[in-house]
């Protein structure tokens, strides 16, 4: 039923977002050097490794600087890319990754494997769904690039504050994985984008 609900969601999703997609295109295409998507392996369901696509929003290789992004004014973004991560539009390719079956609507966003690598066993349960373009744990930190912009050290903030609080909350929903779940988690996140 959810893969079901996943599918039919993705590409009705897809097919509005076409001609806003089209627009997207054409500015990050104009905003300088790199490709229109931006592809990072993360790691999926059972450990699974995939590649997550996102519309680009950085300049080329920016991710050798490190794989955190630095409040929402990092240097590495690009004008267009501001934008896009504003409004969260930079998210839209990974209905591809739900259709692919690598993704679902909703669970626990996937990380990269530098930052599983670090997961306790209670921690990698989480791996047991396949990971979600949203999750609770997202809507808790929304604002997750101004919080590591306003700190010192934000990889230490991410690794020992940050990140141990979302696995908890992704920990929660693994007790309740239905569809109707998820249904208040994609309203909750459409509510959140549109204030």
């Amino acid at each position: 039923m959810k893969r079901l609900f996943d599918i039919c969601f993705s590409l009705l999703i897809l097919l509005v977002f076409l001609p806003f997609g089209l627009i997207i295109t054409i500015l990050i295409l104009f905003s300088g050097k790199g490709g229109i998507f931006y592809r990072q392996q993360r790691i999926g369901r059972f450990g699974k490794p995939f590649f997550l696509l996102k519309f680009r929003t950085m300049r080329p290789d920016s991710d050798k600087l490190g794989q955190l992004t630095v409040g929402m004014r990092d240097p590495r973004v690009t004008r267009v890319g501001f934008f896009l991560r504003k409004y969260k539009l930079d998210e839209f390719p990974q209905f591809i990754n739900v259709l692919k079956g690598e993704m679902s609507i909703v669970g626990p966003r996937p990380e990269v494997k530098k930052y599983v690598d670090l997961y306790t066993d209670e921690q990698r349960k989480i791996l047991a769904v396949k990971p979600g373009i949203t999750d609770s744990a997202s809507l808790e930190y929304f604002d997750e690039n101004r919080i590591l912009g306003e700190s010192s050290d934000a990889e230490k903030t991410y690794i020992e504050e940050i990140m141990p609080h979302k696995l908890e909350l992704n920990k929660k929903y693994l007790d309740n994985p239905t569809l109707g779940n998820d249904l208040k988690i994609m309203w909750r996140t459409a509510r959140k984008m549109l204030s």
